[in-house]
């Protein structure tokens, strides 16, 4: 029973280790400011670490502006995001808690587990109405 359950995880074990081990796709685009899926909004958002190291949290700011280019208060955003190719989020529960005038927002509880691919989606819902914009970065090996 024991061999057999073995021998079918077998191929799911290996199909995760090659997942662990893929290369980020190669036409990613690591951009920090850019518009939302809709168009709604311009953001950009940015590391206060620097560099960012591996599984110490730290903090980010993200600036959300009109594309005339006026900053955009009071908008609730929601974070989210992770490693695409793991199929995980964040190990914690990255928020904005503090909205720091002019359209700019901190984002705290960020924390990367490991080097790689990861994305940080924010759901933005403001004046203009709600709209999403993802960001991909490449935590390197330390």
């Amino acid at each position: 029973m024991i061999r057999r359950l073995f021998s079918a995880s077998l191929p799911l074990l290996a199909a995760a280790s090659l997942t662990a081990c893929m290369s980020p796709p190669t036409n990613l685009d690591l951009s920090l400011e850019h518009p939302s899926e809709n168009g709604r909004y311009v953001v950009k958002v940015q590391s206060l670490a620097d560099p960012i190291v591996i599984n110490k949290m730290h903090t980010w700011e993200a600036t959300v502006k009109l594309p005339s280019g006026e900053p955009v208060p009071g908008a609730r955003i929601a974070i989210g995001g992770g490693m695409p190719q793991h199929m995980h989020g964040y190990p914690t529960q990255p928020r904005v808690t503090k909205e720091l005038g002019n359209g700019r927002y901190l984002i705290e509880g960020m924390k990367f587990s490991m080097a790689g691919w990861w994305d940080l989606k924010l759901d933005i819902d403001a004046s203009a109405g709600a709209d999403k914009v993802t960001f991909n970065t490449i935590i390197p090996q330390p």
